[in-house]
């Protein structure tokens, strides 16, 4: 979507219940790995925080000592722990609810609509009902080098408890959606686009903005005079400022002005 469109949807889900959800897994894929702690936390800008619940979750695996070093979760602590199938259909309910809302949604939704599927129930929650907070703070921080949400708490003095608890991230993630929120409602439209502008975005979104594939995205690209840059040190993957892509899109779009018609007397 193009700024103006994020605005909008923004501005937006400001006014809606938000369902906050974080989940903590026995690893990356939803495929492969259980999820062993989930935390759900249902607000809105105008009421606060109006529930929440936690539970852990007996994955019925084992835990890889990685995972138990970064969240702090042992085997024996899920072990006697409710399976999946005890604990999920009590947040399927909420989870149909309100916005649903996660720092880095795809990967909290990608394990709750697996494990829903092991109950044989199915979790779906259209695009224009997902709040993903990492993509609204690379639209609102783009000074900041990280949008970790560790780093986040960090740098908002977020008071919250240590990282990597899906308690303590749902509180986090819920904190930041307030704050970038309410930016949006309360700062003017040109403000907020110019702000929305300096986000850099890889090739492949750039071009799927102008509306071509990335090889002739990187040549209006090019041919425009707009200059890229590499995402990180030894990265192959290019990233160009949202603002000036759409600038060129804008450009690209401008209605042709027909030529004037000569007279048959000239």
């Amino acid at each position: 979507m193009r700024s103006i469109e994020w605005l909008q949807y923004y501005r937006w889900v400001s006014q809606q219940p938000l369902t906050v959800v974080d989940v903590e897994t026995t690893g990356s894929l939803a495929y492969n790995s259980r999820i062993m702690e989930i935390s759900v936390l249902q607000a809105t800008l105008e009421d606060g925080i109006l529930h929440q619940q936690t539970d852990l979750i007996n994955p019925q695996m084992v835990i890889p000592a990685r995972i138990t070093q970064i969240t702090g979760i042992s085997q024996e602590m899920v072990s006697g722990a409710p399976l999946s199938e005890e604990i999920l259909p009590d947040y399927l309910p909420l989870l149909r609810s309100g916005v649903l809302t996660a720092h880095n949604l795809e990967f909290d939704y990608a394990f709750l609509r697996v494990e829903a599927a092991r109950l044989g129930s199915i979790l779906l929650k259209p695009a224009s009902e997902q709040l993903c907070t990492v993509q609204l703070a690379r639209l609102l921080l783009t000074e900041l080098p990280s949008r970790s949400l560790p780093d986040l708490v960090r740098h908002f003095r977020f008071d919250v408890a240590e990282s990597h608890r899906a308690k303590a991230d749902t509180l986090a993630c819920w904190l930041l959606a307030k704050r970038l929120l309410l930016e949006i409602l309360n700062e003017p439209d040109e403000l907020l686009l110019a702000r929305f502008g300096q986000q850099w975005i890889p090739l492949k979104e750039a071009a799927k903005l102008l509306g071509c594939s990335p090889k002739a995205g990187r040549s209006r690209l090019e041919a425009a005079g707009i200059t890229a840059r590499s995402a990180k040190r030894r990265s192959s993957t290019v990233m160009y400022r949202r603002g000036e892509v759409e600038r060129l899109y804008e450009d690209l779009h401008k209605p042709q002005e027909e030529p004037l018609q000569s007279s048959l007397f000239d």
